[in-house]
């Protein structure tokens, strides 16, 4: 048996045109580009931001979402064609199963975990985070032990330290969004559009409102200079800027693979090619549509919050809660913005944590049917032809990193599996390119293979930015994949000879 057997692209577009049998196609074009996002617009914005601008790049950071706006835009081309000619739930597995074989397409798989199942935990530690925010607007909040892991820690105003127990908060949003993804798509879509239009037009007012606010001098230097003063952190301890990937260049490419976090969502359409009306019309619309519009939003966004508050605040004061922060603290008489922002917030949140569980589900729907995974994952609801029980297993999954594991830690780990991702993609056009030269492209990528290297040295650039720690973290976790594809998926493979 070759490790390396291959899906072929007949097989799969027989399966794309079983309707009656598999999920339902209700999905037009702006809904995949509202789907795209409400994926993308979310912690990476609202979170990852200012940890990025705290931490590592400073006022800079804009250049860290343009550094990273350019490998989402090489890889979102790739993305585009594969998802116009092969319309089928399960985003850069199935791809790199028609390309580059059985094992490479189970490794991204399971790196898909880490982008989806990750990306929806990290989301509802934030919304968690923005829920306290906006219960102390009525003087109470979910006490600390309540809503954060047992590895954070913080010091109250009366020097009292407090250590996390779990996140409850993260665990009821994740319940009852996995509870709206059994019931339908269409549903779910709906949902998503209107959140979609709230949180944008919020993010537009901070921007228009907080630009007459922004203080040159927080943006000055606009690089971390190698020689800058430590910064308090929330436990009272100094973060030093003096690594290289603190600093300068070196911190606008950690930087770059911090914010990436906020790009993952565009790829999440894909996931949901199976359900699109016309994939071959409204997958790059959908794909390309919501990757354009969110980088000019993240760009203005960042300049203005960088603007409007130091960076270094955001290592101790204002990490989760961002923008609520420089607004109550820098922006006097907008506390009502404030207040507003923390509900959309809320609400954006969770259209994210939605989509990451949808193309979560449908990528372990699609490695079910191909056997790779048991079949309780791609199990219908009889009526809702829903993979129901998925969305009840992953819930569990993703409730253990959401209730236990820091943002920090989750966040990062989504980074890398999204990014790794996103080479196996780039990669994947230049085999098909080759092997199948004739087969009819809908969109095809420009300057192949010129934009497809190009997306592949920029994310890997942004992964060797990325900490010691989260790359050793995301190695352990190939090698548990790797265990399981031999123990279970490659003897039960529907491909087995």
């Amino acid at each position: 048996m070759s490790l390396f057997r291959k899906k072929s692209l007949d097989a799969l577009m027989a399966q794309a045109a079983d309707t009656e049998k598999g999920l339902k196609r209700t999905l037009g074009a702006w809904s995949l580009i509202a789907l795209g996002i409400g994926a993308i617009i979310g912690a990476g914005l609202f979170v990852r931001t200012a940890a990025a601008a705290g931490e590592h790049a400073g006022s800079a950071v804009t250049i860290s979402f343009i550094v990273a706006a350019l490998g989402c835009c090489f890889a979102g081309l790739c993305y585009a064609e594969f998802a116009s000619m092969i319309p089928i739930a399960g985003s850069a597995y199935t791809y790199a199963y028609t390309t580059m074989g059985e094992l490479v397409a189970w490794i991204i798989g399971w790196a898909l975990v880490l982008e989806y199942a990750l990306g929806a935990a990290t989301v509802s530690i934030s919304w968690s985070e923005y829920l306290n925010k906006l219960l102390a607007v009525f003087g109470t909040k979910v006490p600390f032990e309540w809503s954060h892991s047992p590895f954070e820690r913080t010091l109250d105003a009366a020097g009292v330290m407090h250590h996390g127990i779990i996140n409850i908060p993260a665990l009821i949003i994740l319940a009852l969004l996995s509870l709206l993804l059994m019931k339908g798509t269409e549903e779910s879509a709906t949902v998503n559009s209107v959140i979609v239009v709230v949180k944008v037009s919020i993010v537009l007012v901070f921007i228009a409102i907080g630009w007459q606010y922004i203080n040159p001098a927080n943006h000055t230097p606009y690089v971390i200079p190698a020689d800058a003063p430590p910064a308090q952190m929330r436990d009272g301890t100094l973060y030093s800027y003096s690594n290289f990937f603190r600093h300068g260049w070196g911190g606008i490419l950690s930087g770059a693979g911090i914010v990436f976090f906020a790009f993952i969502g565009f790829d999440a359409v894909s996931t949901a090619a199976q359900e699109a009306k016309n994939p071959a019309r409204d997958m790059p619309r959908g794909i390309l549509g919501s990757l354009a519009i969110c980088t000019i939003l993240y760009v203005l966004f960042s300049w203005v919050l960088t603007g409007v508050a130091p960076y270094t605040d955001f290592v101790k004061s204002g990490k989760e809660a961002s923008v609520a922060y420089a607004i109550d603290t820098y922006m006097h008489g907008y506390h009502w913005l404030s207040t507003l922002v923390t509900v959309a917030i809320l609400a954006g949140f969770s259209s994210v944590i939605l989509v990451m569980l949808l193309g979560q589900s449908r990528v372990f729907y699609t490695m079910a049917t191909d056997g790779l995974l048991p079949k309780v994952f791609c199990e219908l609801h009889p009526k809702w032809r829903t993979p129901y029980k998925s969305n009840m297993i992953l819930f569990l999954f993703v409730g253990v990193f959401a209730g236990f594991i820091p943002e920090s830690v989750a966040g990062n780990l989504t980074s890398i599996g999204t990014l790794f991702a996103f080479i196996l993609v780039s990669i994947g056009v230049i085999i098909l390119r080759k092997a199948d030269p004739n087969r009819q492209r809908p969109f095809r990528t420009p300057l192949v293979p010129i934009v497809p290297i190009l997306g592949v040295l920029v994310c890997a650039a942004m992964i060797i930015g990325l900490d010691t720690a989260t790359q050793l973290t995301a190695l352990v976790w190939m090698l548990i994949g790797l265990l399981i594809y031999f123990g279970y998926s490659k003897n039960n493979s529907k491909l087995k000879a």
